[in-house]
């Protein structure tokens, strides 16, 4: 002999209202859980306020930069930097660092990639960059503007890093930030060119936006 339990309509609906009930519930206990959590992570980052990167241009060597036909520039140029993460307790990750050289507001090597590395705490990194450029165009105004600096007697480079960068305070890693850094390098240029690399005077301090 079987049994056959039959609900009734009122019961069917009063077990529906617990199930929403329960969702409810659940659904706003995550909610709250998430809410706590990010709230945390913001409280964590305004305590910190991680500060931007420090970068210093520390050597600059030009080995050519001479013209090949018209407007055509060929370029080799060595490059140091040294980077330093003035924070106590947030770590940097660089990402797709890129780095060229421009004068007078035209890139006259390539882009080159520095390879990604992490910084610890206060930590200082040596960067070097051989950057190049073959048959590159440049404004028919390039001749006349390096004449122009060879009678001052100086020779003035920007150099320039762009990537990524992402903070880490203990475990936790923050998305990806766009980084810009911008450096010159003065080199004394007299009415002949040296045999050597044409070297930079003095090492300078860069800008740094993030």
């Amino acid at each position: 002999m079987s049994l056959v339990s039959i609900e009734s309509p009122k019961h069917c609906a009063k077990k529906g209202l617990n199930v929403h009930k329960l969702s409810k519930k659940l659904f706003f206990a995550f909610s709250a859980f998430f809410t706590t959590l990010l709230s945390l992570i913001l409280i964590i980052w305004l305590i910190l306020r991680p500060a931007k990167p420090e970068f210093s241009l520390k050597e600059t060597d030009i080995y050519q930069l001479s013209l090949s036909g018209p407007n055509l520039l060929n370029s080799s140029i060595q490059l140091t930097l040294l980077s330093r993460n003035p924070n106590q307790k947030v770590g940097i990750y660089y990402d797709e660092l890129q780095v060229y050289a421009a004068y007078k507001g035209q890139q006259i090597t390539v882009d080159s990639p520095l390879p990604p590395f992490y910084q610890g705490h206060q930590d200082s990194n040596l960067l070097t960059a051989s950057l190049v450029g073959a048959g590159l165009p440049v404004a028919p105004s390039f001749n006349y503007e390096v004449g122009r600096d060879q009678t001052a007697g100086k020779l003035v480079l920007s150099l320039r890093v762009n990537g990524r960068i992402r903070w880490k305070v203990g475990t936790w890693v923050s998305g990806r930030y766009r980084i810009n850094v911008s450096c010159l390098a003065v080199m004394a240029l007299g009415p002949t060119l040296p045999t050597g690399p044409l070297r930079s005077t003095q090492g300078t301090a860069c800008s740094t936006a993030v």
